[in-house]
């Protein structure tokens, strides 16, 4: 299999400190020394350009941002970034000029080919609140320079030589000492480079110039240092304002959650417990954490559905002040399972799908308001089931009465909670109106064993409107007795 990289360029990195997907808004300037080293676009067309001095950009642009460049944190943003790219292939490798280099040879397939995969990593870029340039090359070398120049893709060795070849040669970054001499040859394109004789070209500017030339054409191998999660997730973020709007920290938990999806798919795991902490002021005016834990039923790892659990927790949460901000941990953990290897999907969707319902439901009305039935083996109504949370494994429930539901009499599908006393009419329970038999009785004697004896004749009933009931005759004391039994409703059938 004939390699194939993709190379992801952040021409922009030291712009987005300021917030997410905001270049296209307003301008934006970023300074190193006091002279101009990125731009917005909205920035250059005011008429700054690199290079100007701040009073300059002031007097064309008194309205824009201006921020110095922070080295420490676009390499954070630069390892953030390939981590979170881990999810498409696990030969993932940083390069010089803010670049990350994936090697995608085995992923075309999966993610469904070239076009497919980049627009993926496209999302997972945008996402993550930096804008990038994505080019493609059968080279590592040769897209990382093809990146640096523009959005160019390639799929072949011929047409990797012919583009390379129209490209400048400053993007040869061995050739930077060397750009006036070359330059003066009337030599500005690697093509017209590759023509100069190599003896003489290796004679004045150095070997390491032809090494990268030929590992850019692919006549040299190269060699990587590949990027390797880290052994646990802990991921934080500073927000560029005090935000109370959950929303808004929905949309900075998503770059969080890309990087956990990285992460994750590196690590070959999935996870059962997320761990969110907004961190709010500091100082005389502290206000502790505000701590929020999302338990899936189901260990998951797809990014989407973790996003739509954390925004949703996030919206039923109250804040007690501004946060500031915002942290994600990984806390328990599981192998991941393989993926399906069925040709047909399930109908009405796999287990998976099911349990991922369920845990939006639980995220949305909370775990309380989400239940599910526990039977119990007694053949007493009331306490034959109880209701539980949907959270709680199936492993903690009793166990069901082991019999056949097909060979039991018909159950209705809403049991009261408490059974309701019904007064008789010309010897028949009476319930809005006279009530007709329409079942044999059914006997239920239980509750010796609890000192509470129970003996219940079951019927189903109709009314005169055709509704039908389930009723009960109860013996205070057994059927012997003296006492006249007691009539009550129990349930309603649809």
């Amino acid at each position: 299999m004939s390699p194939l990289w993709i190379a992801v360029h952040l021409p922009l990195l030291p712009l987005e400190a300021f917030r997410p997907n905001w270049l296209d808004e307003a301008p934006a300037v970023v300074f190193e020394r006091e002279r101009v080293t990125a731009l917005s676009a909205p920035a250059r067309a005011l008429g700054v350009q690199e290079g100007m001095r701040r009073g300059g950009v002031q007097l064309l642009a008194p309205q824009a941002l201006l921020q110095e460049r922070d080295p420490l944190r676009e390499q954070g943003l630069l390892e953030q970034t390939a981590l979170a790219l881990l999810q498409y292939t696990p030969q993932v490798t940083l390069a010089p000029d803010a670049c990350v280099l994936l090697d995608v040879s085995a992923s075309l397939r999966l993610f469904g080919g070239m076009r497919a995969l980049c627009r993926k990593i496209g999302v997972t870029i945008a996402r993550l609140g930096v804008s990038a340039t994505l080019s493609s090359g059968v080279t590592a070398t040769g897209a990382w320079m093809l990146a640096r120049y523009g959005n160019v893709r390639t799929l072949r060795s011929r047409s990797l030589q012919r583009r390379l070849d129209r490209l400048p040669v400053v993007l040869l970054s061995a050739a930077q000492a060397h750009l006036e001499w070359l330059h003066g040859l009337g030599c500005r394109q690697l093509g017209q480079l590759r023509r100069l004789p190599r003896p003489g070209l290796q004679r004045r500017c150095g070997r390491a110039l032809l090494d990268m030339l030929d590992r850019a054409y692919g006549d040299l191998p190269e060699l990587h240092e590949w990027v390797v999660a880290p052994p646990v997730f802990k991921a934080r973020v500073e927000l560029p304002d005090r935000i109370e709007h959950t929303d808004i920290l929905a949309a900075y938990a998503q770059g969080l959650l890309v990087q956990l999806a990285g992460w994750l798919a590196a690590r070959q795991l999935s996870i059962k417990q997320l761990h969110l902490w907004l961190e709010h002021e500091r100082g005389r005016q502290a206000v502790a954490p505000t701590e929020l834990r999302i338990t899936l039923s189901v260990p998951a790892w797809q990014e989407d559905h973790l996003h739509t659990l954390v925004k949703e927790k996030l919206a039923r949460s109250s804040l007690p002040a501004p946060a500031i901000a915002l942290g994600l941990a990984a806390e328990e953990l599981q192998a991941m399972q393989a993926a399906s290897e069925l040709l047909f999907p399930e109908p009405g969707g796999s287990p998976e799908d099911h349990q991922r319902l369920l845990e939006l439901l639980v995220a949305r009305l909370g775990a309380d308001k989400v239940r599910q039935a526990a039977p119990r083996a007694d053949h007493r109504p009331e306490i034959a089931n109880r209701w539980c949370s949907v959270m709680q494994p199936a492993t903690t429930l009793p166990a069901p009465l082991a019999t056949d539901p097909a060979r039991l009499p018909p159950r209705p599908l809403w049991l009261l909670e408490e059974p309701l006393p019904l007064r008789m009419q010309q010897h028949k329970p009476f319930y809005r109106t006279p009530l007709e038999f329409t079942s044999p009785p059914e006997r239920i004697e239980a509750g010796w064993w609890e000192g509470r004896p129970l003996t219940r004749d079951y019927f189903t009933a109709r009314d005169a409107r055709h509704a039908y009931y389930w009723i009960f005759r109860q013996w205070r004391g057994g059927e012997a007795s003296d006492e006249e039994p007691q009539w009550f409703l129990h349930g309603l059938f649809g």
